[in-house]
């Protein structure tokens, strides 16, 4: 009974007749695939570290302060204007 072929040894006899400048294509080809699947791997927890980062940032708080100045700002503005107006 004949044996099959892996899919890795198929491709080893593939690599084996190419030439060289058509292994650099393909070797190029794969670090495309593995830069693309690290880029999928480590986004995740490189994103939970800039978002960290931000928001432990200076500018960041002050804008945070300024919102809620705002914020309390507008709230005086309504409650006076319930206000019946004294003559």
């Amino acid at each position: 009974m004949a044996k099959r072929l892996t899919e890795r040894q198929r491709l080893a006899l593939k690599l084996d007749s190419l030439n060289d400048s058509e292994v650099v294509e393909v070797l190029d080809y794969i670090s495309i695939m593995e830069s693309m699947r690290r880029a999928t791997l480590v986004p995740g927890v490189w994103e939970d570290e800039l978002v960290a980062v931000l928001a432990d940032g200076r500018e960041n708080r002050r804008a945070q302060a300024s919102f809620e100045w705002e914020a309390v700002r507008r709230r005086a503005e309504r409650r006076a204007s319930t206000l019946p107006v004294r003559n």
